[in-house]
């Protein structure tokens, strides 16, 4: 979700959040023989971005979509209040030119941008934001991919067509990373079921004001854009924006090779290392911000604490759930899966975000150790049969259930080390490889023992911390929600509170590492690996991309759009990448930002100690 990138992709994703594979195929809408490939395109080299596209996308409907690619485009096709800058990914001015918190930190004043509008002509104004966040607080359906970020928030209100109000409950330290995309009440207001078919609709989510608007989308096959000419930043430099959506990895990159694509992401070690020096094909491997683990199903409840699902029993036990934590070895995942193109994980805070990460200390880490999580399990009393596979207290064998993604080659691998690795402490697998849906629509249902997933995060902490949170859990129907484990905590729920009221960023960073602490004692999830985002494109078609961050950071998956909206053709000039914008002017309005915000008693990440440098 990112949201999710959950995975169970980025799936319910990252936001959803948040755990929350870009492959590739086909290009026009027209499908060849064999593997998808794209046909030749007839248009001027450059003037349309072909990008291959492997992960799923459950909706377009930005209060809804939580995989991954679908938060994407709406990255793509709204503005949002502030956005992460290219250069460090700090919060810097987008739909909101300036801001101000009052001296009790409560209430937010956002000042609107003047001369926006809506891809149909109508004028964008404080009203949109403030029917984004009050559809938000009203309807249960609207806060299924970003609703933490109103959880805290009394009232939204405007005083005029460019002034946004926003007072809290509390003090909320997270308030210049509202990752939530704007929406035109003009066009959603009337729309009263959020789940309707209709809200995943052209004529609904076609009316944007981000640097490109959706124009057509085919499930399965691919995704259009157009580029939005009236764009406050100014106009992309490409014309066009396609998705053409792959089946398979392999025929990704042939369609690279082929010329079929300008760009790809989500590659494997092994097709990264073969595209690197071939001519015409510029490769980028940068530090990623998601990461990938294992959950556990320790007992799934909705957000009412009704019990969902169909757990096996033995993972409610914190011994048995240690012990696999114990039986996993991420250092050969980093070694084997990913090539050496990854870091060791630990918790749910990239080590990207340097102010934030957490690992835990020798007494207090789950190490690779099968001898010990063997001696563990012997002494609760799960003892091995003839077949080598433990029974539980109930007298029934220990075979889980473990649900990944077919698409990804790294879900394909790591499932078979995982198997291997449980057996050797007695636990059975029963792999089940879906599709990303199925992996979400199981996941957040409750069904599954097992699950590879993984989120994109923000630089803000507050969204990675807020996928283990009580109201993150799904409804009683198992859907909805944006739960990364359907963890439910009391000791995590004061941190997690306690961090999101702290604006000193010092004090923030220890309350911020003692949750994760917490949630790792509890071992509900294993933290795998930090992903490199490995990428490739075509040089003779596309001179530069803008990263985040700047100059190392990532192209595709950013938490923003700078890698599209700076796509600069081979042979035009290069778009700035000063940070944020090209333009002196917006500059200008940052340095107006950061003194009203010092003097209206605001805090944040403008303050905090700049990182090497994301939402999924």
């Amino acid at each position: 979700m990112v949201g999710k990138t959950r995975s169970t992709w980025f799936t319910k994703s990252a936001k959803r959040r948040r755990v929350r594979a870009f492959v590739a195929v086909l290009a026009t809408g027209m499908l060849a023989a064999g593997p998808f490939a794209a046909p030749a395109q007839a248009q001027q080299p450059g003037k349309t971005l072909r990008v291959a596209i492997v992960t799923g996308i459950n909706h377009l409907n930005p209060f809804t979509g939580d995989l991954l690619a679908s938060t994407q485009i709406a990255r793509l096709n709204y503005e949002f209040l502030t956005l992460p800058s290219s250069t460090n990914t700090e919060p810097a001015p987008a739909l909101a030119e300036t801001w101000s918190n009052s001296a009790d930190k409560l209430t937010w004043t956002f000042h609107i941008r003047h001369g926006m509008k809506w891809s149909d002509g109508r004028p964008v104004t404080a009203k949109d934001a403030a029917f984004t966040f009050n559809r938000m607080l009203t309807d249960a359906t609207a806060r299924t991919v970003n609703g933490s970020y109103v959880t805290n928030f009394a009232s939204v209100t405007t005083t005029d067509d460019y002034t946004l109000v926003i007072k809290n409950k509390v003090p909320q330290a997270n308030m210049l990373a509202i990752d939530v995309p704007i929406v035109p009440e003009h066009v959603w207001a009337p729309i009263k079921d959020l789940s309707s078919a209709e809200t995943d609709s052209i004529p609904v989510i076609g009316v944007g004001d981000g640097p490109f608007i959706i124009t057509d989308y085919k499930p399965g096959e691919y995704v259009k854009f157009k580029a939005n000419k009236d764009y406050w930043r100014g106009a992309p430099k490409v014309d066009n924006v396609q998705w053409l959506i792959f089946k398979d990895a392999e025929a990704a990159v042939s369609a690279l090779q082929n010329n079929e694509v300008d760009i790809i992401n989500r590659l494997t070690p092994t097709q990264f290392n073969t595209l690197k020096g071939q001519p015409n094909i510029t490769t980028n491997s940068a530090p990623g911000h998601r990461y990938n683990e294992i959950i556990m199903n320790f007992g799934a409840e909705s957000s009412t604490n009704t019990p969902i699902g169909d757990p096996n029993p033995a993972l409610k036990d914190i011994r048995v759930r240690k012990a696999i934590a114990q039986a996993i070895d991420p250092q050969t995942i980093v070694d084997r899966v990913m090539g050496g193109y990854a870091q060791v994980g630990t918790s749910v805070v990239p080590p990207i975000f340097a102010d934030y990460t957490w690992a835990p200390s020798p007494a207090e880490k789950l190490g690779f150790d099968p001898a010990a999580a063997n001696a563990a399990l012997d002494q609760a009393g799960y003892p091995k049969g003839a077949d080598g596979i433990r029974s539980g207290p109930d007298g029934k064998k220990v075979t889980l259930r473990l649900v990944a993604h077919a698409s990804r080659a790294f879900d394909q691998r790591t499932t078979e080390y995982i198997t291997g690795w449980l057996k050797s402490i007695g636990i059975g697998v029963t792999p089940q490889l879906v599709s990303d849906d199925d992996v979400d629509a199981r996941t957040t249902a409750g069904n599954f023992d097992l699950a590879i997933s993984g989120w994109g995060t923000s630089p803000d902490p507050d969204y990675a911390l807020s996928l283990q949170t009580c109201a993150s859990r799904p409804n009683a129907d198992g859907k909805g929600g944006s739960s990364d484990t359907s963890f439910c905590d009391t000791q995590f729920e004061s941190l997690y509170k306690q961090q999101a009221t702290e604006f000193d960023p010092v004090k923030r960073a220890v309350i911020v590492k003692e949750a994760q602490a917490r949630l790792y004692s509890q071992a509900v999830n294993v933290v795998l690996d930090y992903d490199n985002a490995l990428e490739a494109y075509r040089s003779d078609n596309f001179s530069s991309f803008m990263k985040q961050p700047e100059p190392n950071g990532v192209i595709l998956e950013q938490t923003g759009y700078w890698g599209y909206w700076g796509a600069t053709p081979a042979g035009t000039a290069t778009t700035s990448a000063s940070g944020s914008d090209s333009h002196t002017g917006l500059w200008i309005g940052i340095g107006v930002v950061v003194v009203l915000v010092l003097a209206g008693g605001g805090f944040f990440v403008v303050s905090r100690r700049k990182t090497s440098d994301d939402r999924e």
